[in-house]
């Protein structure tokens, strides 16, 4: 099972090392130009606060990842379908 974990209830330090942890493991291509990591984590930052991803607590997996809000439909349903 799949818990949604709000934004405002993890310490800024862990939030910080979740999402550049997030970031380097994505290796997402920003296009043409370097973008530097602290922007890159401030842009993940920002999609979270909008509500367009959540960080996920996965029981099973006694882990937490960010995923988005679609990915969050289809893991919750799966989990109840469980």
């Amino acid at each position: 099972m799949s818990v949604i974990v709000p934004v405002e209830e993890i310490p800024e330090d862990s939030l910080k090392n979740l999402i550049t942890a997030f970031v380097l493991r994505e290796g997402t291509d920003y296009g043409e130009h370097e973008v530097a990591l602290e922007t890159k984590i401030q842009q993940v930052l920002a999609v979270i606060k909008r509500g367009d991803a959540q960080i996920v607590f996965s029981e099973l997996e006694e882990s937490f990842d960010i995923v988005s809000k679609a990915d969050l439909q289809t893991m919750m349903s799966n989990d109840y379908q469980e």
